[in-house]
């Protein structure tokens, strides 16, 4: 098969050799990766390191790469939202399978292995505050693996037709067109282990009325939530709301690398409690990930 050749304006390579969002050259990439959205958790994670090898900032990218017990991880903050996802996964990928010199793929792939740590919203009785939840499945809002080639050999199509028929969104054009993503089966088996609910994760487009949230503006469908926390499909519930997890299984699965997420439950939308000083308590999160990646 003949080798793809990637002009200047689809991989964007800066005058220095890095890629164009990340500023982080190929060189500077490990093949364990942690994901984070706020760029601050970059340097709680990064604490943990037993050597830094290099640090970049640009924009809302933050990124650390270093060892930590002979490992060596990159750790990199994407922001909110699964439009960064889809940069940063990208951009990873280029600089992974890409050879920047030639602008030719490469004949030897690497496969990355990926976990994003970050925080949610639980949407069952046993996802309360400070609970860890590992995503088997991701439920994609957002809409962007639509945007793919091959998303339909990768999604579980009959669990998004039942969401479909349940949501009581089918036919509805002002609807989302949800995708169903599974992470990495053996990559959830060693992060998750015995002490992680093993969850199935809704990654939703804003924070507000995209996760069933009222202020100013009335919802489309104020029955969503209650929609959302009564589906069950062969045995699987919904169980926490955040903002990344789809576009990161998804593409990670179209690119051949492996993902999961984990998250800490720190609002329970059941119960209507949440817990602001969630901050002490995410370095247990990230040391278990750390352990295991």
């Amino acid at each position: 098969m003949e080798k793809r050749y990637f002009a200047e304006s689809e991989l964007i390579i800066n005058a220095d050799g890095s890629v164009f969002h990340l500023h982080v050259k190929p060189c500077q990439l490990a093949d364990k990766i942690i994901l984070v959205g706020d760029p601050g958790r970059v340097g709680l994670v990064a604490s943990h390191f037993d050597t830094m090898e290099c640090e970049v900032e640009s924009r809302e990218f933050h990124t650390v790469t270093g060892s930590y017990k002979g490992k060596r991880i990159t750790v990199v903050s994407t922001g909110i939202g699964c439009d960064n996802i889809d940069i940063v996964l990208n951009e990873m990928d280029a600089l992974a399978n890409i050879d920047f010199n030639t602008r030719m793929e490469k004949d030897d792939k690497r496969q990355l292995e990926i976990v994003r740590i970050g925080t949610c919203g639980g949407l069952q009785p046993y996802t309360p505050e400070g609970t860890f939840i590992c995503s088997v499945k991701s439920v994609g809002f957002d809409g962007l693996l639509n945007f793919y080639e091959g998303r339909n050999a990768v999604c579980d199509l009959q669990m998004e037709r039942a969401l479909l028929n349940h949501l009581g969104w089918t036919g509805n054009m002002c609807a989302p067109a949800p995708y169903v993503i599974d992470a990495d089966k053996e990559l959830v088996e060693r992060i998750a282990k015995d002490d992680m609910v093993r969850g199935v994760t809704v990654a939703c487009g804003g924070f507000f009325g995209p996760q069933g949230r009222r202020l100013r503006v009335p919802l489309a469908d104020p029955r969503q939530n209650e929609k959302i926390e009564s589906f069950e499909y062969r045995g699987l519930r919904i169980t926490n709301f955040e903002m990344e997890s789809s576009a990161l299984a998804g593409l990670a699965r179209l690119m051949g690398h492996k993902a999961t997420t984990c998250c800490m439950v720190i609002a329970n939308r059941l119960t209507k409690k949440s817990d602001t000083g969630y901050k002490k308590h995410i370095d247990d999160l990230i040391k278990l990930v750390l352990d295991r990646i």
